[in-house]
């Protein structure tokens, strides 16, 4: 797996939205045992107390639960996942439009432009 992290932004911010994505991905399925602390920390190359921070963040947003004896698993609510992930969506989407906007299109002509794009023979997989 793949950890792109950059020294623009702080690790853990970093690492919240890399595990929350997969979650909304379902690359972690609701109810699903996660690895450790230190498992990710070591996989990601981070200090165990900075992943330790993402996954507080994580369970704060209702993502993952600890259980006492048991470690870490996705929180077996699919509402409150598709909820984040259409979260997430909305924001790329007013963020795609602004970033239109300031190349001087409007939201109409963005989005025909974003359709035509697909719709002209891009891997929409």
């Amino acid at each position: 797996m793949a950890w792109n992290l950059d020294g623009d932004r702080p690790i853990y911010i970093q690492l919240v939205e890399i595990l929350q994505n997969k979650i909304i991905a379902g690359e972690y399925k609701p109810g699903e045992k996660l690895p450790s602390v230190r498992d990710f920390a070591a996989e990601a190359g981070v200090n165990p107390n900075t992943m330790q921070r993402a996954f507080s963040n994580l369970e704060q947003m209702g993502l993952i639960v600890t259980m006492r004896t048991n470690g870490r698993t996705v929180a077996d609510n699919p509402g409150i996942i598709s909820q984040t992930g259409k979260e997430l969506a909305d924001a790329e989407v007013e963020q795609f439009y602004t970033k239109m906007k300031e190349l001087g299109y409007n939201r109409k002509d963005a989005l025909a432009l974003a359709s035509a794009k697909v719709n002209g023979g891009v891997n929409n997989e």
